[in-house]
């Protein structure tokens, strides 16, 4: 299908960005990579009457350390992502979870910040976010305000974005030292998620002294496994204690059925899944 009419506009600033999704509210688009706006837009799913790229917006791209944290311009690739040191350094999961987006050619095109906002509860980055503390910087015409990721992402496809607002950056802590993995299930090769975990443990002595899961496509947005964490604290990073301590991953998540999968299916993929992230990153 042919989208319907729409304006164009490519501001080279986020200020100009922000007036034009003031002047048009609801009625805007953004234009971030466009790997998963363009096929909404061709399949009149939305049906914006104006559309704003912000690929000519170089504020907000590039990833640089400040402090304690790594900050992720929200125009910066998935490409881009992958290969920096300082996230494979610092977000390991982060790096992991990228790795495994769609394929080459949408990672070259599509942006870290335009997943985010995408609000897919089947994407792979939003359960990362949460898992490990990331904060969405967000700027609008009242000025710039920081959301957390467990703030941020409200529903299907809905986050804590006002209509006039755009994501600028991502704040993620420095993770250094913790080992991780994203694992995931999907039937075709380079499909959304059935169900991911994206998991990041920090061992000492052969035990698990921390862990933080995030569970993908468990809900109608990411869900922390709060259960998992709090039973591998402490426990040896063996199987068979790794595998117990999955049995609590479904454990506060609503999981849907749809044509991939039946709920039951969900939870029991997220148990297995959980169980391999953590024993990978534990092993690791």
């Amino acid at each position: 299908m042919i989208p319907a009419q729409f304006e164009y506009v490519a501001p080279s600033t986020v200020e100009e960005a922000v007036a034009a999704l003031a002047e048009f509210g609801d009625e805007a688009k953004v234009l971030a990579g466009g790997q998963s706006l363009l096929p909404v837009l061709r399949m009149r799913l939305a049906d914006p009457q104006l559309l704003v790229d912000l690929g000519r917006v170089e504020d907000v791209r590039g990833i640089r350390e400040d402090g304690d944290a790594l900050v992720i311009g929200a125009m910066t690739t998935h490409h881009d992502v992958l290969r920096d040191p300082l996230v494979r350094q610092h977000a390991e999961l982060i790096a992991l979870a990228t790795r495994t987006v769609a394929d080459p050619q949408v990672r070259h095109r599509g942006t870290f910040g335009g997943s985010l906002a995408h609000a897919d509860p089947a994407g792979d980055l939003p359960a990362p976010a949460l898992a490990l503390d990331a904060e969405m910087v967000l700027v609008g015409p009242s000025g710039q305000r920081t959301v957390p990721a467990a703030e941020f992402f409200t529903d299907y496809f809905t986050t804590a974005l006002e209509p006039a607002e755009l994501l600028v950056e991502v704040r993620v802590p420095k993770w250094t030292g913790w080992r991780a993995h994203y694992e995931k299930f999907n039937r075709v090769a380079q499909a959304w998620s059935i169900v991911g975990v994206a998991a990041a443990v920090r061992v000492a002595d052969g035990r698990i002294a921390e862990a933080r899961i995030g569970l993908t496509n468990m809900g109608p947005t990411p869900v922390r496994a709060t259960g998992v964490e709090q039973a591998l604290v402490g426990r040896p990073a063996t199987p068979e204690a790794i595998r117990e301590a999955a049995r609590h991953a479904a454990e506060g998540t609503s999981p849907t059925a749809d044509a991939s999968a039946d709920v039951d299916y969900r939870s029991h993929l997220a148990e297995v899944l959980t169980g391999r992230a953590v024993l990978t990153a534990a092993s690791g």
